[in-house]
């Protein structure tokens, strides 16, 4: 694994890990502010929790997971877009910056976003990232290129080899017993 894969993900992991312990522990302190969108997402999706609290203690819970997961480099592409699709949520209960009235708030608000919207981008960036290795759909691609070569090796040789045998049967056939 490269210097910068060792060094980055544990860097781009870090905040996740330390936001999410902290939803874990106290999700009565962002409950007020991520009500107005867990609320809906909740009343969709019967699988999620009732509750705002729980619903932020599941969200962190996730972020916590899988930021160690992406730190350690243990199944870092799923983990990336795990701690992606917490992000999102989180993202649009925490800086809704175009509902700040005061423009200081406003300012501080849509750096958050900003900010929140490039972390999303190098996870993205982290989901893709195979590690140098080739991705599984290469590895698919190029098995059914090798089964297709070997395939039409081994057409052309029945084909090389059946005209001569061929005549050899015919040969064969015509001489006496």
């Amino acid at each position: 694994m490269s210097v910068l894969r060792v060094l980055g993900r544990p860097m781009l992991a870090s905040m996740f890990i330390a936001g999410g312990l902290e939803s874990v522990r106290r999700p009565q302190d962002v409950t007020p502010v991520a009500d107005p969108v867990v609320q809906p997402v909740t009343e969709r999706v019967e699988a999620l929790p009732d509750r705002t609290e729980q619903a932020v203690r599941l969200n962190g819970a996730v972020q916590v997971v899988a930021g160690l997961m992406l730190a350690t480099g243990r199944m870092p592409r799923p983990a990336a877009l795990a701690v992606a699709a917490t992000l999102v949520p989180t993202t649009l209960a925490g800086h809704r910056f175009w509902e700040e009235d005061d423009p200081d708030a406003r300012s501080r608000q849509r750096v958050h976003f900003l900010k929140n919207l490039s972390m999303l981008g190098g996870l993205l960036i982290a989901a893709d990232d195979t590690g140098a290795a080739p991705s599984l759909l290469w590895r698919g691609r190029h098995t059914v290129r090798g089964v297709r070569r070997d395939a039409r090796l081994v057409r052309r040789s029945v084909r090389a080899g059946a005209k001569p045998a061929a005549a050899a049967g015919r040969v064969r056939g015509k001489l006496p017993r």
